[in-house]
């Protein structure tokens, strides 16, 4: 007859006899009620897996127990033990699988935080280029009028270099480092040169290179949107050092993936000045002044603006570079860790597999050694 009262919570120690089998059932312990029978197949399993293992535990103390009669029979219970190892007579589990379990899990997460920063930075690198585009308008008109001098050897100089606070982004300070690098050596003869850093990235680099050198650092600079305001704060900061040029090494916007390290010269009044005069027909010449004083006072002004715009748009210029190698990097991240969670879901499969095989031939080296004992 069916049991009249029993409790069922997936382990078969905890049912309550008397247990009426299912018919066909190959342990013979799952019950007969109605609302039991979903756990008929969960318990034939479980006790065959339990079942397994405790066989195989208490084969290896058979084993261990009996004298060796023979060479065939002392051979085969050797090699079993040499098979098996110590941990399998205490029941330990080796821990191989777990861990590669654990780092096939690790590396989904590392994959899924990579896709989500590629998706943010091509969200913020497609922002940051209307700015960019805006901001070359302010820039160009200068260049044109000006010139540009990147092979002057004025008596001070300040040389910028623009960074990025964060990294993940590839090599795009490396490529700033490595410029500014080059620079140094180039006008090494020059007495007066110091270094302004913008962004965190820099100043740990450039701080290996020339300590003495770094007169102001500047970071936190992209924690909010770049404006003009504020690159006309850290221009009036740069101008108060008196320099005669400014050399800006930012790298230069072209495409998602191309973005290359550009300097560009600002001079001051009196430098510009002076290289304005040295020209035939000079562009500045064209405008009418209304008073011809105004031309020193005139010039003040677009030079300091120049700086605040050269600067501006360096700043942005960067910004969005940095978005696009950042978005090129945590592709390439998100590819690499595809293909370390193929090769180890393929040794972990290989392993499991291993295992199983193992456990079988262990059961059955032990039954043939008992046999040949009996």
């Amino acid at each position: 007859a069916p049991c009249a009262e029993r409790r069922h919570v997936g382990t078969l120690t905890e049912h309550r006899w008397p247990v009426m089998p299912i018919a066909g059932c190959c342990c013979g312990l799952c019950c007969c009620s109605s609302r039991h029978k979903g756990t008929h197949r969960s318990c034939c399993s479980s006790w065959a897996i339990m079942a397994l293992r405790q066989a195989t535990g208490s084969l290896l103390q058979r084993l261990a127990a009996v004298p060796l009669e023979t060479n065939t029979l002392g051979s085969s219970v050797q090699a079993t033990s040499q098979l098996l190892g110590g941990e399998a007579l205490s029941g330990v589990r080796h821990a191989s699988n777990q861990a590669v379990k654990q780092r096939i899990r690790a590396i989904k997460n590392i994959g899924k935080i990579t896709k989500a920063m590629k998706m943010v930075a091509a969200s913020k690198m497609r922002n940051a280029q209307l700015a960019v585009e805006n901001s070359r308008g302010m820039v160009e008109p200068f260049v044109r009028l000006f010139g540009d001098y990147p092979g002057i050897e004025p008596p001070k100089a300040i040389n910028v270099a623009v960074t990025s606070d964060r990294g993940l982004c590839g090599g795009l300070n490396s490529n700033i480092t490595k410029q500014m690098r080059q620079l140094l050596a180039m006008y090494k003869g020059e007495t007066n040169t110091e270094l302004v850093t913008i962004g965190d990235k820099g100043r740990a680099q450039l701080q290996r290179l020339a300590p003495d050198q770094i007169k102001l650092s500047i970071a936190d600079t992209y924690k909010e949107r770049v404006t003009f305001s504020q690159a006309s704060l850290i221009a009036e900061e740069i101008a108060k050092h008196g320099a005669d040029a400014v050399r800006i090494v930012f790298n230069k916007f072209h495409s998602a993936i191309s973005f290359k390290p550009t300097l560009a010269t600002v001079l001051n009044a009196e430098a510009l000045d002076r290289q304005l005069a040295g020209e035939q027909g000079s562009k500045l010449d064209v405008y009418e002044l209304e008073v011809a004083n105004e031309r020193g006072d005139a010039l003040q002004d677009l030079a300091e603006f120049q700086l605040a715009a050269t600067l501006y748009n360096a700043m942005l210029e960067n910004n969005c570079s940095e978005h696009a190698s950042r978005m090129s990097a945590m592709e390439n991240s998100s590819k690499s860790a595809g293909e370390i969670l193929d090769k180890l879901t393929l040794q972990y499969n290989r392993d499991r597999q291993a295992t199983i095989t193992n456990e079988l031939i262990e059961i059955i080296s032990g039954a043939a050694a008992l046999e040949e004992s009996g």
